[in-house]
């Protein structure tokens, strides 16, 4: 039996790739380590690669529209300042917001800290008279609730030996926690020049690696992964976009209905439920829980007011802004975006929430043309099934 020379190279290849996997596996802690080692070297790098994707979505909206075509038609000299401005624009915005969160939140929730101690000392009491109204026939449950107290002073001093003494231990020495600090610092340095150099040169360097693609990679391959490669941009681009307009607004509305209704840490809940509404579908819950803690260490009757703000405020969110704003923008329903965030939680944490929805979008568009492209070829209409 004779074997053409396609077949003959694809066995080839075939007996490599399986030399290859047996190899791994026998010596799986070297390839981990070998894994390890590279992943360390490009850390800065693929860390810069994900700067430069974040900030190059509002970098994009910001040349698109403040230096459109007829401007630079009219000044050609805008063309060569449309790419640099509207970095640095983006870039001070950016500064604006951690300079918003340092001097803003930062002090806030110090204050906020610094009272809590005395408000659950003010509030304990409070508790022990609504216990005793309403279980006075149960010693057992009086026994513990009088034996309540809480000592702000200890816990203050108890947190301090800790950094001083458990942190300490954990880190080893002084020395090793500073040479963790300057690395990381290093590494993020590298990663945002990198990420600005990407910037400034992304359609270069974006024709650069089509050059090589298609240098390696048969061509009807290397047009399939530049329409997924693309997909996978656009579909990104616009949950971010989508997500951290709704975050805003949903802040907002909170800052001015609490502000409203005099309800204490307005501004600190705002901005807590802001953040955390970056997280699809359980975000604003966790803003809420922080939300409720404090104002109910303060006035608990205001906490049930909030609750009732909260769920209302929700609604509206969620019937109105969101799907205006964000919209079908990651094309993805309902059951599968609770899907990816569950998924993405458990593998990943809040990064695996964030970045699990467009990923599974693109896996579902692909999914999708797929099916309908078999349902082409088998003659069947995708219409005609029900």
């Amino acid at each position: 039996m004779e074997f053409d020379q396609e077949t003959v190279k694809k066995i080839k290849g075939l007996i490599l790739f399986t030399a290859i996997v047996v190899a791994c596996l026998w010596k799986y802690e070297d390839v981990l380590n070998i894994a390890g080692f590279i992943l360390h070297i490009a850390l800065p790098f693929i860390l810069g690669g994900a700067i430069a994707f974040v900030l190059n979505v509002p970098m994009s909206f910001i040349q698109r529209h403040l230096f459109s075509e007829e401007r630079i038609e009219k000044r050609p000299i805008l063309k060569k300042l449309a790419r640099p401005v509207s970095m640095l624009i983006v870039l001070f915005a950016v500064i604006g917001v951690v300079v918003l969160v340092m001097f803003v939140l930062i002090p806030q929730l110090g204050t906020t800290f610094a009272n809590l101690g005395q408000s659950i000392q003010e509030f304990i009491p409070k508790v022990q008279i609504w216990a005793q109204d309403i279980f006075h026939g149960n010693k057992e449950i009086m026994t513990w609730v009088n034996e309540l107290e809480f000592d702000w002073d200890k816990i203050m001093s108890t947190g301090i030996d800790f950094l001083g003494n458990g942190a300490g231990s954990v880190l080893d020495s002084t020395i090793t926690a500073a040479k963790s600090i300057v690395s990381s610092i290093t590494t993020f340095f590298i990663a945002f020049v990198f990420a600005v150099y990407v910037l400034l040169q992304k359609e270069k360097l974006g024709i650069q690696a089509k050059k090589v693609l298609f240098a390696f990679v048969r061509k009807g391959r290397a047009e399939a992964a530049l329409e997924v490669l693309s997909l996978t941009y656009s579909t990104f681009s616009s949950f971010l976009t989508g997500q951290c307009v709704e975050a805003v607004i949903l802040g907002c509305m909170f800052v001015v209905s609490m502000w409203i209704f005099r309800l204490p840490y307005a501004l600190l809940t705002g901005i807590v439920i802001a953040f955390t509404a970056l997280i699809p579908i359980f975000g604003a819950f966790i803003g809420c829980a922080v939300g409720v803690f404090l104002i109910f260490m303060v006035e608990p009757v205001k906490a049930l007011i909030f609750v009732g703000l909260f769920l209302v405020l929700q609604q509206i969110e969620g019937n109105l802004i969101y799907p205006h704003v964000v919209g079908n923008s990651v094309g993805l329903p309902s059951i599968w975006v609770l899907a990816a965030v569950s998924v993405g939680g458990s593998l990943m944490g809040v990064v695996g929430m964030l970045i699990f929805i467009p990923i599974v979008s693109v896996v579902y568009a692909l999914f999708r043309e797929i099916v309908y492209l078999k349902l082409k070829q088998r003659g069947i209409k995708a219409e005609e099934i029900v």
